[in-house]
């Protein structure tokens, strides 16, 4: 599993900004997606809100992809 942290400068980051911003999608409608389609993960649980506050601490995992935000 590939593993990456991102650093916010901000409260909170949206789930599907996060989704974008460590290039796990290139777009807003391909994130969108992926978080419908119930693929993405929000500290181990299955997360379908793309609109999901995230806050440092938080991991979120994409098939064999996992960020944590820092």
């Amino acid at each position: 599993m590939q593993q990456e942290k991102v650093r916010i400068t901000t409260e909170f980051i949206r789930l599907d900004a996060l989704l974008k911003f460590a290039g796990l999608c290139d777009t807003g409608g391909f994130a969108k997606a992926l978080v419908q389609q119930g693929q993405v993960k929000v500290n181990g649980e299955v997360c379908t809100m793309r609109g999901k506050k995230l806050r440092p601490g938080d991991v979120v995992e994409v098939d064999q992809f996992r960020v944590e935000v820092c």
